[in-house]
This record gives structure tokens, sequence and C-alpha cells, in this order.
């Protein structure tokens, strides 16, 4: 089983990830699945509030944006809307892991299930793993009900890069 990305799409969140380095990047990527020529992608950054909410609360928010992120309410209801408005369908979630590798976490997993569901049961998750010289590695997971947890798959880049 693998996961297709367009090239142009792995390159934006690269993009995304060494901006934001050393704090964790996060957005979400939409698909087009009926685009003139093949599926069409598109990025949308998202906030990571996670230092806010460190700074309001640190007992509840331990972690700051080095090691965790907390996507910006407002950015996600956003993205959802343009999902439902546009017909274009969440295809993955992604952020980045600064200084450590792409492995996806009992947090991530937490954050990923609703009542021990997935939240997105028909979207990846994809974590990149980034250090001071750059993109170390990109991983993606899906749902496997058969092992009722988020399993690793192949990512497979298609596509030119414009």
């Amino acid at each position: 089983m693998s996961f297709h990305l367009q090239s142009q799409t792995i390159k934006e969140i690269e993009q995304h990830a060494l901006e934001t380095y050393p704090e964790e990047c996060c957005g979400i990527i939409l698909e087009d699945p009926l685009g003139t020529i093949s599926p069409q992608e598109y990025v949308r950054t998202c906030g990571n509030i996670q230092n806010q909410r460190h700074a309001e609360d640190p007992k509840t928010y331990p972690r700051d944006a080095r090691t965790a992120y907390l996507m910006d309410p407002d950015d996600l209801l956003r993205i959802n809307l343009e999902s439902e408005r546009e017909n274009r369908p969440i295809k993955a979630f992604y952020h980045s892991h600064p200084d450590h590798p792409s492995y996806f976490s009992e947090k991530d997993k937490s954050d990923a299930l609703f009542w021990d569901e997935p939240a997105y049961p028909d979207s990846a998750y994809i974590v990149l793993s980034i250090y001071h010289d750059g993109i170390q590695d990109i991983k993606a997971f899906v749902w496997n009900e058969q092992q009722s947890d988020f399993t690793p798959i192949s990512l497979i880049g298609v596509g030119d890069v414009v």
C-alpha cells in the first residue's frame, strides 16, 4: 500500500517546514479529485499556536512549538469550510518534527482520534523530520482498521516539480 502526493506538494510542505524551523509547522492538503488533467492538490498552511497556549497555561500545555503543534482553530475552520464549499476532500494533515525522526507519536495518535476512532479516516498524516541542515525524512501514516492503529505506508511523489 502506498500514498501518492504530487512532487510539487512535497516541495511546498518541505518549504513550510524549513521556514518554521526550529519550530513545528502544520497544515492540511486538500485534493480536487476531478482536476482538469489530473487530481490537483492544495497545501494550506496552518498557524501553530502552541507557543501562545504554552505562554498562557504552561501546566496544561507544557511543551512549546519546538516539540509540539496545535493548529490554529480559525485556520482549521477556514480550511474545512473551503473543503466543503469547493468539494476538495482533506487528503492529508502534515506537521514537522524539528531535530527528531519522522514518526507518529502517541500525541499525534491522540490528536487524530475521536472516541478511539479516526477523526478523518480517509486522510493520511504526514510527518517531516527536519534538522538544521534540512529535511531528513518524510513518512506517511494511515488508519489501519484491522490493527486499530495508524501504520506507516510508502509515500510516493508523482509528477514534475514546477
